[in-house]
């Protein structure tokens, strides 16, 4: 079967910005050198342009985790455009088509199980998806933004200023306008693309599957580091409408940060997050599914299959109690309600229920490597 065609224009600006970045920004380098403005705005702007996909593109448009002010909506839409990656509702369309057709080899734009190349970059090279992007139905909501609008009526004319307009005037700033668009425009553009593009390659690749096996994602923390907090991409894939990736305080996720921050001076709000007892009912879960299998050759399996169901269930309706509590006293915290005989009964409540669930915790990890000792 015969590969479809070329897309000659992203071939050509694919191949015409990584030769620059891997032969001539170098050379320059060690000819003419770049100074500390350069390289400071090159890295600002890698940071602003990248996090405008993963805080803007990603967790606001494609998945509606949160909602910003129109001033955020445009800093991102012009943050989106100088990293050419498309308009926000196309690149949109495509990731909502990816989650819902994720591993799909024919239905996911960028499936893994297509190989790493194309997931990384190739699915761009070509032109796999004929006539997909036609009325965006997928996008409706979209299309009643008109910041989403504006950009995507006129993104060619935004990418040209923002990617040469903004760093050229930098450049002519600081004393050379050449090597700041050496640096902080098309080296910082090639960096962008292929740490964003790792979101859809490596993070299916390389990393470990705590919530769920339905999937190629993975969790990984060395990728958060280089993809603005996004490696942690198992999470992402089954709680896709909570505006974290890393959920635990310290797991790398500046975008996390950066729209929290944000929610303190009212430009960000209606942050979403997942409860808490699904994220626990979730790993719990594929323990479960992952115990069972172990023990199925064994002459008492279902035995231990039941105990193991049995313990599941109770974890699962401790778990639902606890956060239940918690979640009455955080709302009374949260109205500046008074101490009350409620509230000293609940938080008294809570000491007993989280004694109860640390049991059952132990007890379910207990059988767990009990039932993994005996398969074994």
């Amino acid at each position: 079967m015969p590969k479809p065609p070329l897309l000659k224009l992203n071939v050509a600006i694919f191949t015409i910005t990584g030769f620059i970045s891997l032969f001539f920004v170098p050379y320059w380098a060690m000819t003419a050198g770049f100074d500390s403005i350069e390289i400071l705005t090159a890295i600002f702007l890698f940071f602003f342009t990248g996090m405008s996909i993963t805080g803007g593109y990603h967790r606001l448009w494609s998945h509606k985790t949160y909602d910003a002010h129109p001033i955020v909506k445009v800093v991102y839409a012009i943050g989106g455009a100088m990293a050419l990656q498309n308009s926000i509702l196309h690149w949109s369309s495509d990731h909502r088509i990816h989650h819902r057709y994720v591993d799909d080899v024919d239905k996911d734009p960028y499936s893994a199980k297509k190989g790493l190349w194309f997931s990384h970059i190739g699915w761009m090279l070509r032109e796999y998806h004929t006539n997909k992007h036609t009325n965006y139905e997928n996008c409706k909501d979209l299309q009643k933004d008109k910041v989403v609008m504006w950009q995507h009526n006129h993104y060619i004319a935004i990418v040209l200023v923002a990617n040469f307009g903004i760093t050229a005037l930098l450049g002519w700033l600081n004393g050379n306008v050449l090597s700041m668009v050496l640096l902080a425009g098309v080296f910082r553009l090639v960096a962008v693309h292929h740490v964003t593009f790792f979101i859809n390659s490596l993070a299916h690749y390389w990393g470990k599957r705590p919530y769920t096996e339905s999937n190629t994602a993975r969790d990984n923390g060395i990728l958060a580091f280089f993809t603005f907090g996004e490696g942690y991409h198992n999470y992402h894939h089954i709680f896709e409408y909570d505006y974290r990736n890393g959920i635990r305080w310290w797991q790398y996720d500046p975008t996390k940060w950066m729209i929290r921050g944000l929610s303190f001076i009212n430009l960000t709000f209606n942050l979403r997050k997942c409860p808490e007892e699904r994220i626990e009912k979730a790993k719990a879960a594929l323990q479960l599914k992952k115990a069972q299998a172990r023990v199925l050759q064994l002459p008492n399996s279902e035995l231990i299959k039941s105990k193991l169901q049995a313990e599941y269930e109770q974890l699962c309706v401790q778990l639902v109690e606890y956060y239940s509590t918690k979640r009455k006293i955080l709302t009374q915290r949260h109205s500046e309600l008074k101490i009350s005989v409620e509230k000293l009964e609940l938080d008294e409540k809570l000491k007993e229920l989280k004694k109860a669930l640390l049991v059952q915790k132990q007890h379910w990890q207990e059988l767990l490597v009990q039932s993994h000792a005996t398969a074994t």
